[in-house]
């Protein structure tokens, strides 16, 4: 048991990312599909836009406080993270619209679908998973490398 808490402590921050990664991926996906059924398949780039926005804000907050552990709310704090947080986010969501285009619009994912235990699959949510593994590898990147940098260099 001590040797599963060793590690558990050595890599906290890589699966304390993965776990709040899931969940901001499951609100994306949720917002996304919610969205869809409300505002129509063809809106899918407004759809991921929305989604998108949903999903940021629950990853800035869960980023900041539980995987890189920035605890201070000062003014200047929050604001130097959020906007470096949110470009960081423009740039991954840049890749994942673009990618959307190319999937849908040009390979023609758009016109498949299937029903899994009642739930329609589109097209376009399979290349939402495919730019999703993407985009959580850019995201780490810059959260860990960029925005909460100084953060982890005085850790280590």
């Amino acid at each position: 048991m001590n040797k599963i808490k060793q590690l558990f402590v050595k890599y906290k921050e890589i699966i304390t990312y993965v776990v709040f990664g899931v969940l901001t991926t499951l609100v994306n996906f949720a917002a996304f599909w919610i969205l869809s059924r409300f505002l129509g398949e063809r809106l899918y780039l407004l759809n991921n836009a929305i989604a998108w926005v949903v999903s940021v804000l629950f990853a800035y907050i869960t980023n900041k406080l539980w995987v890189f552990e920035s605890k201070s709310w000062a003014p200047k704090v929050v604001v130097k993270e959020s906007v470096e947080f949110v470009a960081a986010r423009l740039f991954s969501f840049g890749v994942e619209e673009g990618g959307l285009l190319l999937f849908v619009d040009v390979l023609g994912f758009g016109k498949y679908s299937f029903t899994v235990f009642g739930f329609e699959i589109t097209g376009q949510l399979i290349a939402k998973v495919i730019l999703s593994v993407i985009v959580v590898i850019l995201n780490y990147f810059f959260s860990k490398f960029v925005i909460f940098a100084k953060k982890n260099k005085k850790k280590q």
